[in-house]
């Protein structure tokens, strides 16, 4: 009886409560790649010294490290026990536009950098989907308020998306590394 009494006090469940399990699971994906990240980009920076390569790393490298925390922001503020939907909207529609601009600024860094020329592909996932992510995200957070269902199911796609382009710009940054490493110390011998 207690118990009922209590739960009638509180109100109808919040819409944003629902969605625990999922930000568990995204956060703790995200943070834990993130700590891989870092331990990925010591390890080329050791053994990689070139003039050029801060300048790839900033275009290519810190921002997987940006979407992973951007992405266990995301959960962090999904998570918090918020007392009204518009602190978590206002807090989310943030990360959407700041994530907007960092993505222009990366595209920025990308056409500047030297050392590497961008492909289609490249374009695609470091600067494509992370605005659309982004922009979904911004989306989702300003219909929190008014329409807290389907706008929660924007902000989990961009969370989910940021994650997914973490994880491919990862995969892709190391195996680049990896063959470019491996073209540099076994060269092709010329054909007989």
């Amino acid at each position: 009886m207690l118990a009922l009494l209590l739960a009638a006090s509180e109100g109808p469940p919040s819409p944003i409560a629902a969605w625990e399990s999922f930000y568990v699971i995204v956060g703790s994906s995200a943070a834990a790649l993130t700590g891989l990240q870092f331990v990925v980009m010591t390890l080329i920076a050791a053994e990689h010294r070139s003039s050029d390569r801060p300048a790839q790393v900033g275009a290519f490298g810190t921002p997987v490290v940006v979407h992973f925390c951007a992405t266990l922001l995301i959960s962090a503020i999904l998570s918090a026990p918020w007392h009204s939907r518009s602190g978590p909207a206002f807090s989310l529609a943030v990360i959407g536009l700041a994530g907007i601009g960092y993505v222009a600024i990366v595209a920025r860094r990308a056409r500047r950098q030297k050392g590497y020329t961008p492909v289609l592909e490249d374009w695609i996932w470091h600067a494509l989907l992370p605005l659309a992510a982004y922009a979904v995200l911004f989306f989702g957070a300003i219909g929190i308020p008014r329409r807290p269902p389907s706008s929660l199911f924007l902000v989990g796609a961009g969370a989910v998306l940021l994650l997914f382009i973490g994880i491919h710009n990862s995969w892709d940054t190391v195996t680049y590394i990896a063959v470019d490493r491996q073209a540099k110390e076994s060269p092709e011998e010329p054909a007989p």
